[in-house]
């Protein structure tokens, strides 16, 4: 396997350009530019509020200087709040190409859409030549998220991926897990896995934070498709998420943008804190995958019992179907068929087995069901986290 090395060391599996919209009135014009292009290279991200966000600045910032990212250019209508002259810093910091182009002060859509093409298309040049070094399993970040959960999921894909996590945290991978909301119930059982008796105060403190958010919000991370697939209660889709985190010792509480500090397992508190102030959240899986990736996720393994077709900007998605009914249907977008294990085919240990290899071909450059069909779908909204404290990294 080898990686684009970046100048903080770390190494990416992709060289993406990103085109960045700092406000929703410059997305069209982003949108615009990079259609000129393969979505493999180019690929649009953004932050569609107005005004600022100390989250959304620093999840952007992570973002453009992730290790998959070759270049940044930033589009900006020109008085939004985003702080863009500070992002474009950190990304020239980073000695990664990097422009803004603003809308009002180019001319006008087509002005800033023809100069924004020729930019990408000059420095799409550059990355060409970029070279790769040997890069080891034990340099990945992995994260996982859940989608479309159905009865499946906790006997299958769930469980499947949580093989494929242990067997990547022998080998000094960081593994991330996240979903606060949907480990309900499993305080106990998550406490007791904790590096330290400490991480595993925090780690409760999370899920306790999470049962209270919504609570106030008056509903659960519980939706209609996941009742019409077969599961019952928030505890019971708990059980199944936490199925997700394989069965290594637990290194590290992380919150949105923070990097793992080395190898281990992870958990990422993603739920805002102090009183609930910008409503749901995550109202998408796609703003968890975004939270993931700005954690460094070089990759993304999705389990999906009922189905789902989303892929990410950034990061490929690799999807893992545990429904045999819902692969069959929708096996296009599907790169494992954990349903086999259903069906009597393939056992926990084999799928495991193969969504690990799977990570490996990812990482040497094979695509990934999403993105062969162009899925580079993102969404960043306003939250609020304090920093972690020393309890969360104990071994950092």
């Amino acid at each position: 396997m080898n990686g684009y090395l970046r100048s903080d060391g770390r190494k990416g599996i992709r060289n993406v350009t990103l085109v960045v919209y700092l406000v929703e009135c410059a997305h069209h014009v982003a949108r615009a530019i990079s259609q000129n292009f393969a979505p493999q290279d180019v690929q649009v991200v953004g932050f569609p509020g107005c005004y600022p966000n100390e989250y959304a600045q620093s999840m952007m910032e992570r973002l453009c200087t992730h290790p998959n990212v070759g270049a940044v250019l930033l589009v900006s209508l020109g008085c939004e709040g985003f702080n863009k002259l500070k992002l474009k810093d950190a990304v020239a910091q980073s000695d990664r190409p990097v422009e803004v182009l603003t809308i009002q002060g180019e001319g006008g859509t087509r002005t800033s859409v023809e100069k924004g093409v020729k930019w990408v298309e000059e420095t799409q040049k550059v990355l060409a030549e970029t070279p790769t070094v040997p890069m080891e399993i034990s340099e990945l970040v992995v994260g996982t998220i859940c989608g479309g959960s159905d009865g499946t999921s906790g006997l299958t894909a769930n469980p499947a991926i949580g093989r494929a996590f242990d067997n990547l945290v022998e080998q000094g991978a960081a593994c991330i897990f996240e979903e606060t909301g949907e480990l309900i119930g499993c305080e106990a059982i998550m406490e007791s896995r904790a590096a330290t008796p400490e991480l595993g105060k925090e780690l409760s403190k999370s899920i306790e934070k999470a049962a209270r958010y919504y609570e106030t919000l008056g509903y659960p991370s519980f939706a209609p498709g996941n009742a019409d697939g077969g599961l019952s209660t928030i505890e019971e889709k708990s059980m199944g998420a936490y199925a997700k985190s394989g069965r290594s010792t637990i290194s590290g509480l992380l919150k949105p943008g923070d990097i793992p500090p080395q190898g281990g397992l992870y958990l990422l508190d993603v739920v805002p804190d102090g009183e609930v102030r910008f409503g749901f959240p995550n109202i998408v899986d796609n703003a968890e995958i975004v939270e993931l990736i700005a954690c460094g996720c070089h990759v993304i393994l999705f389990a999906t019992g009922r189905g789902s077709v989303v892929g990410s900007a950034i990061s490929p998605v690799i999807k893992v179907c545990a429904n045999p009914l819902t692969y069959s249907r929708l096996s296009e977008d599907m790169d494992i068929n954990a349903g086999r294990i259903l069906d009597g085919a393939a056992s926990l240990s084999q799928v495991g087995e193969e969504i690990f290899d799977l990570v490996r071909a990812v990482g040497r450059g094979r695509m990934t069901c999403s993105e062969e069909l162009g899925h580079t779908e993102f969404v960043l909204t306003y939250k609020s986290f304090e920093p972690i404290g020393p309890a969360c990294l104990p071994n950092a």
